[in-house]
């Protein structure tokens, strides 16, 4: 079954972990959690695709594991803190795995993060709705003012 639309999903780059995405993911992350445990980090390492057969994953979430695509866990139900236990299984930091989900090196990932963070220009949506609404309402009030101060 498809996901229902919510105006969050006009987020780039996010994937909000909501109650449906928690019913999606909840194969993934009960893996994720059975990790904690040295004994099921051992059976997993030893055979990932037999160990995974343990959970309730869609033939999509085991090849997102299996891939280690984090950004594809998260889209199909992954929570982020549990999804950061395979990563500490595999022996990476949390801040490698943010960098692997951004798409750069751990170094840059550090830099832009003590530089701010992303900037919010082009990140605000994917479809680009309420660019012209907040543009054009700068212009009103822009173009209210001059005509008062002329009147």
């Amino acid at each position: 079954m498809a996901r229902k639309e919510h105006d969050y999903d006009d987020i780039p780059g996010t994937f909000v972990f909501d109650a449906e995405r928690s019913r999606q993911g909840y194969g993934i992350n009960m893996f994720c959690m059975s990790l904690m445990k040295d004994e099921n980090r051992k059976a997993f390492k030893a055979n990932e695709a037999e160990y995974l057969k343990k959970f309730r994953l869609t033939p999509e979430q085991t090849q997102a594991i299996l891939k280690r695509d984090y950004n594809r866990m998260l889209e199909l139900g992954g929570n982020i803190y549990f999804t950061a236990k395979l990563g500490a299984t595999d022996g990476h930091s949390f801040q490698h795995l943010a960098a692997v989900m951004t798409g750069s090196t751990q170094e840059d990932y550090a830099k832009m993060m003590l530089g701010g963070g992303r900037s919010v220009e082009g990140n605000r949506t994917k479809s680009g709705k309420g660019k012209s609404k907040s543009k054009s309402k700068a212009k009103t009030k822009s173009s209210s003012k001059s005509r008062s101060k002329r009147g």
